[in-house]
């Protein structure tokens, strides 16, 4: 267990990432679990009437849940998918209350706060953006290496 505990010191970076992958990953499949059944988001909303909003929740959480695992532009896929889940938290799981066998509240809330976070500071080392950045930080370092 020492061992573990050593090499894990210090490698906060890490357990910040797989929590945006796994994030990520959770949105792309609610996503898709959406899109194969329109029943689910209807029942839930209580109407037909909002397929312009369904149509937002399905690709933004299809797409913005691919970029988030990928850390690609990372700020930008949080940003549109924290009116989704701020919908869901007030004006769906919210009159449901707390104390409910399917935590719809809570995990919505966890989900919410997860993706303010992610917004505010980006994708950390694990993850495209980082790549890019370290890329184009070379290339500048490079550049006036040159001059």
């Amino acid at each position: 267990m020492n061992i573990l505990t050593k090499w894990f010191s210090g490698k906060n970076e890490l357990s910040y990432s797989f929590i945006r992958i796994f994030l990520g990953i959770a949105l792309l499949v609610r996503g898709a679990l959406l899109a194969s059944d329109i029943s689910l988001i209807t029942a839930q909303v209580g109407s037909n009437q909002w397929y312009w909003w369904y149509s937002y929740i399905v690709v933004i959480h299809t797409l913005g849940g691919l970029l988030l695992a990928i850390g690609l532009a990372t700020r930008l896929a949080a940003f549109f998918q924290i009116p989704i889940l701020a919908g869901a938290l007030f004006f769906v799981h919210l009159k449901s209350g707390l104390v409910k066998p399917d935590q719809s509240l809570e995990l919505s809330a966890l989900v919410l706060v997860l993706l303010i976070i992610f917004f505010i500071f980006g994708s950390e080392k694990l993850s495209i953006d980082a790549f890019i950045a370290k890329r184009k930080l070379k290339q500048l370092n490079s550049v006036q290496k040159n001059k």
